[in-house]
């Protein structure tokens, strides 16, 4: 039997009574049809909403070939992108393959080292990342829909230029993958130029918004990841989360409980996890709401803590400190691997009441504990829950994420699928490049 995500917001009961969550339906009715009428704000860059999620699609087949190839035929594969072109796919790999993947042995990994360049500036990241590929068989997967985004843009000139340098022109381009938009920009002219296998990200889909396209598909794959399953859990969210009824929706519940909570001053949201491999669905996460609805001088700031670790920093001020936080907690029931407590002779640490519990078992009431501590100190608590960690619910936490936020920005009342504050520092930075490289007088 198929389960699904579950929502549970009794930690936050006190903060938000049922007959408000009755008096927001209308309004959520409204933002549904906004969204799936497309009429709303952004109405453009809905695609990923259903048209995306077909598994049969000739991309998909172009995907698994070409995935195929790069893992047959390399040491490295190295993923250029910034914000929604990386984040997606190194979130769900990070989910979902071994914790030190790229330190694993070659016939244990079955597939490539994956590296992810291009989205910072540092020179030094970037060329100790040469450092580690040098003398590997490599291939390239550029992601950019303009590729003139100055990030990845910089790093494929490197990259490019490697390959070259490395293997001749000709042989370079069968190891450059190009994934941008279906028909303009200069990746796509130049990907047409160089005869670069290329594949599209949807015109009608944002950068955000793009984790389900081949800008995250063809690194999963890579990865050795059943990309079929990570889409056939987001069919079944894009089913399950349709349903204007609030409370049979927990997508929209989420998005619904976060407005009500940001109307009462809860202007901080905490995505909180207890196992280390959610760090980048937490970066991933972070970037959908921040772009999303961080406009107009409105919106919940989202940022995450990695529990238990994260306890003995922020703990303190978590459970003392200003009170314009609330915390969703990711919980998985099942994980695929656990230990128990050894039993040791002498109980030098006081734990022996541990012997034989199992850290999964420990962890959880970790969980419960710091769950409880933190309602009961003014903090409300959100808890969702995924039933095991497996491509197909992490397919559909996607979706529901994806789904919660489009709804939570039409409840704020701001375009959810534009970013025209991004536009601000790059128009200052590069004013600042060109004004340094054409030797006129900088800002003192």
């Amino acid at each position: 039997m198929v389960e699904e995500l579950r929502l549970d917001y009794t930690m936050a009961a006190k903060f938000v009574g049922e007959n408000e969550l009755e008096q927001m339906e209308p309004k959520v009715q409204h933002a549904h049809e906004l969204l799936h009428l497309r009429t709303g704000a952004g109405r453009e860059y809905t695609g990923w909403l259903e048209d995306s999620l077909a598994d049969n699609q000739p991309e998909m087949r172009y995907i698994r070939e070409l995935s195929g190839v790069v893992r047959n035929e390399a040491d490295v594969f190295v993923v250029i992108g910034v914000g929604g072109s990386y984040l997606g796919s190194r979130a769900t790999l990070g989910l979902l393959n071994h914790s030190y993947y790229n330190q694993l042995s070659p016939d244990r990994r079955e597939g490539p080292e994956i590296y992810f360049a291009g989205q910072n500036l540092s020179p030094v990241a970037l060329t100790h990342l040469l450092e580690i590929i040098r003398d590997k068989e490599l291939f390239v997967n550029v992601i950019s829909k303009s590729g003139t985004t100055l990030e990845p843009a910089l790093a494929f000139r490197t990259f490019r230029q490697l390959l070259e340098e490395r293997y001749g022109k000709e042989d370079a381009r069968q190891r450059i993958i190009v994934t941008t938009d279906t028909k303009k920009g200069a990746l796509r002219r130049l990907a047409e130029e160089e005869n670069y296998a290329a594949l599209t990200i949807p015109g009608d889909i944002g950068g955000r918004n793009s984790v389900l396209t081949a800008a995250g598909l063809l690194p999963m794959a890579v990865g050795g990841i059943a990309i079929e399953e990570i889409l056939a859990g987001a069919r079944q969210g894009c089913h399950l989360y349709r349903n204007v009824d609030l409370f049979h929706n927990p997508s929209y519940l989420y998005a619904t409980l976060r407005h009500l909570l940001y109307r009462k001053g809860k202007t901080i949201e905490l995505l909180a996890y207890y196992e280390p491999s959610f760090y980048y669905l937490a970066e991933w996460w972070k970037q959908l709401f921040g772009e999303s609805e961080g406009k107009e001088g409105k919106g919940i700031f989202p940022g995450a803590v990695s529990f238990t670790t994260d306890l003995h920093s922020l703990g303190q001020y978590l459970q003392e400190g200003m009170r314009q936080f609330f915390t969703t907690t990711l919980w998985v029931d099942q994980i695929f691997l656990d230990r128990k407590v050894d039993a040791v002779q002498d109980n030098w640490d006081g734990l022996g009441f541990l012997n034989g519990k199992t850290m999964q078992f420990i962890n959880e009431k970790a969980c419960q504990g710091t769950m409880e501590a933190h309602s009961e100190g003014g903090l409300p608590v959100l808890q969702l829950t995924m039933p095991r960690l497996t491509p197909y619910y992490v397919g559909q936490l996607l979706y529901f994420f994806q789904k919660a936020c489009a709804i939570s920005g039409y409840l704020l009342g701001v375009n959810p699928f534009d970013q025209p504050g991004v536009e601000a520092y790059k128009r200052n930075m590069f004013s600042l490049l060109e004004r340094e490289s054409t030797g006129e007088e900088g800002i003192s």
